[in-house]
């Protein structure tokens, strides 16, 4: 008989959390769900006050007998699952398969794998949270509602398979929307005018900025206004005017939450969003460490909040005075956003003495360089500021403005250890400034002219349009990597070395979406369904409630739009290309994997075939067209139309772009390119004569078995 039998989601977790249990304790893993809506129909009936069709996952036949059996051989079970909505709604379905009362004291949760806090929290079992069940049941009923009922309108006008979800179209959106803004952006001409003065006694050159006319600021657009001011400037002498010392300090950014993790992995460390959550999963259920065994390193990676315990404040105090001294230590506290979901403390090593270095040969590349991101900015927000020594001098020449701004840092402080990315400051904006008096003359060693152009918004990357949907609050810290993962798997968007930028088949579903259904795909709707769904997670507002106040003009949104759109076919481009097989001009259609030629009499002409690009520069080789190709990483590379591979024909193929009268020679890149674009082919005959080898291997088993059988 089992004392306690423990089931969370992962075996991972299950693992760290064994050694932590003594007597006849057995923790099990429910591998995430094992009940869900069926991916076959709707599940939810709306005429029945949403009543739910949730069946078992299919394949988890067998673990759910597994968890059956255990469950009635232990005196208590306790359903572990992840501290959020997510965890909560998994721990309820598990209470229903095992036949368990919700209200029964049943669940445990661990914001962080530890000795200390898995004992605790086994000490301090409840009920399970039915309010953050339900959030998460509102959420899972209202996004099958949208993207059941939406995406057959997509499969109907455009292409079957693709799919619409309230906050992924939301996201593609955003994209499409930035993504145009650059295209209707028009640059604006402006001119910066830099006086390169030295002083009279140390002779040390600086740089000081063109500001502005008696005392005024003044915007140069032109070149005749530059050339203006220069001529005013002739002869002028350069005068000390004023000089301003002041001190600035600069503060720590708080402990991670989910949202800046991923912003902060992604600027820092280039780890795509879903890679970045992977790695955190790793960390918090727990790696092999000698000694300790499986040990949790992070707490839970799925937070918007910047608090603290109390104990980990201690630990990081000691840690601080230890290795950099009393003076960089300053007990902080951080505001968490009012809209924060506060369940959780935010993202800190568990054990302050595991320091990355100490824990480095224990884990993989990424975990360590995770764990070490985690680990500096978690001791780096208890830290000191760091405090720098500025100084601002004016100089006038001929009622011109000129200002030259320096800095020194006086104390590292937080900066001895971390500095967030957008906390450097560019080199540019600073000088280094001799002293200097007012009245002093300075010397005019130059004067430097630059024309520049404004720029247009830049792309979204995937940290940037985290950064803004937390802002603009959508979704939440367990949606953000699923949302973007989606969006890039069905080709909306795709990931231009770290932009992302829509395909030419999102925006023909975002304009589709956007004409029809903007009540729905909108930033101000996705938001206040946040919001309604952390009321109900609170237990301010009923799950069906906010159910039925969507449902209803949702449903005759969508019986309009399917009934004007019925007759409605959407026009597709006509090509200059003819269809060899019936004559017809073919046209440019959308597929999975973007843009392609197709006959318009289909389905009695079924011809198709995709577009290739060209470039306007003949091969440098043999003169021949130079195509322009995808390997599988989605980048680009130059190739002549007579390269037939395997060393046939031309051997032009290239990552830059040919230039007229380039001498090409053939260079390492070949290799590089052609291993991207390898197809699978050697790997699939491989694995066949594997699989016959082992068919083979297993029927000579079975004879020599049987022969056995009858000896």
């Amino acid at each position: 008989m089992i004392d306690k039998l423990v089931i969370v989601e992962s075996p991972a977790k299950a693992n760290t959390i064994k050694k932590f249990l003594g007597g006849k304790s057995k923790v099990v893993a429910s591998m995430g769900h094992i009940r869900d809506l069926p991916k076959s129909k709707l599940g939810v009936n709306p005429e029945k006050d949403f009543e739910i069709d949730y069946i078992n996952i299919r394949g988890k036949a067998s673990l759910i007998n597994s968890l059956k059996k255990d469950a009635k051989n232990a005196k208590q079970v306790y359903l572990a699952t992840d501290p959020d909505r997510e965890g909560e709604a998994i721990a309820w379905h598990l209470a229903y398969i095992l036949g368990i009362d919700p209200n029964s004291i049943c669940r445990v949760t661990f914001n962080e794998i530890t000795k200390e806090t898995v004992q605790k929290s086994m000490k301090e079992p409840r009920s399970i949270d039915m309010n953050l069940t339900d959030a998460q049941q509102a959420r899972r009923v209202l996004d099958r509602i949208v993207g059941y009922k939406i995406s057959p309108v997509l499969w109907k006008k455009v292409k079957r398979g693709l799919s619409a979800g309230r906050v992924q179209s939301v996201a593609v959106k955003l994209i499409v929307d930035r993504e145009e803004e650059i295209e209707k952006f028009i640059p604006e001409e402006y001119w910066n005018i830099t006086l390169i003065a030295s002083d009279k006694t140390t002779k040390t050159k600086f740089d000081c900025k063109f500001v502005g006319k008696d005392g005024k600021k003044l915007e140069l657009h032109s070149e005749q206004e530059v050339n203006e001011v220069l001529e005013n400037l002739k002869g002028a002498k350069y005068v000390v005017t004023d000089i301003k010392k002041g001190e600035k300090k600069r503060t720590p950014a708080p402990p991670f939450t989910t949202s800046t993790m991923q912003q902060e992995a992604s600027r820092k460390l280039n780890f795509a969003i879903k890679k970045t959550m992977s790695v955190a999963q790793g960390l918090y259920e727990g790696v092999k460490l000698p000694e300790k065994g499986d040990t949790g390193l992070i707490t839970y990676m799925r937070t918007d909040s910047t608090r603290i315990s109390n104990e980990a404040r201690a630990a990081a105090k000691k840690h601080i005075e230890k290795e950099f001294g009393a003076n960089y230590y300053e007990n902080r506290f951080y505001k968490t956003k009012s809209d924060a979901q506060d369940a959780h403390e935010a993202i800190r090593p568990t054990y302050v003495e595991l320091t990355p270095e100490k824990v480095k040969d224990y884990l993989t590349a990424d975990q360590y360089k995770l764990y070490r991101l985690v680990y500096n900015r978690f001791i780096a927000s208890q830290m000191s500021a760091a405090v720098y020594d500025t100084l601002a001098v004016n100089i006038d020449g001929n009622s011109y403005n000129f200002r030259a701004n320096g800095q020194t840092l006086k104390f590292k402080g937080f900066m001895a250890l971390y500095v967030e990315t957008e906390d450097i400051p560019s080199n540019e904006e600073f000088t280094k400034i001799p002293p200097l008096e007012v009245g002093e003359n300075v010397k005019k060693e130059d004067i430097i002219t630059k024309q520049s152009f404004t720029e247009p918004p830049a792309r979204y990357t995937e940290a940037s349009l985290v950064k803004t949907l937390e802002e603009k609050g959508i979704g939440r810290p367990s949606t953000y990597a699923p949302t973007i993962t989606t969006i890039l798997t069905r080709r909306y968007i795709e990931k231009v070395q770290k932009q992302l930028v829509p395909t030419d088949l999102g925006r023909i579903v975002n304009k589709l979406l956007i004409e029809n259904f903007s009540d729905v795909i909108n930033v101000e709707f996705t938001a206040k369904m946040e919001e309604e769904f952390d009321k109900v997670a609170v237990g301010n507002e009923k799950w069906k409630n906010v159910l039925r106040e969507f449902y209803t003009p949702f449903e005759k949104t969508v019986e309009k739009v399917e009934k004007e759109l019925e007759h409605v076919t959407l026009e597709y481009e006509e090509s200059d290309v003819e269809c060899e097989k019936c004559g017809r001009k073919m046209v440019i259609k959308y597929g999975k994997y973007g843009k392609f030629l197709a006959c318009p009499g289909y389905p009695e002409c079924r011809n198709a075939k995709p577009i290739i690009e060209t470039v306007d520069v003949p091969c440098p080789v043999c003169g021949g067209v130079v195509q322009v190709r995808k390997t599988k990483k989605k980048r680009n590379y130059y190739i002549c139309e007579n390269n037939k591979g395997e060393n046939e024909g031309c051997s032009y193929i290239s990552w830059n772009k040919p230039k007229l009268g380039e001498v090409f020679e053939p260079n390492a890149s070949k290799e590089e390119i052609e291993k991207e674009t390898k197809t699978k082919k050697t790997a699939k005959k491989t694995t066949k004569a594997a699989s016959k080898k082992s068919v083979k291997k297993t029927t000579t088993k079975r004879k020599t078995s049987s022969k056995s059988k009858k000896k």
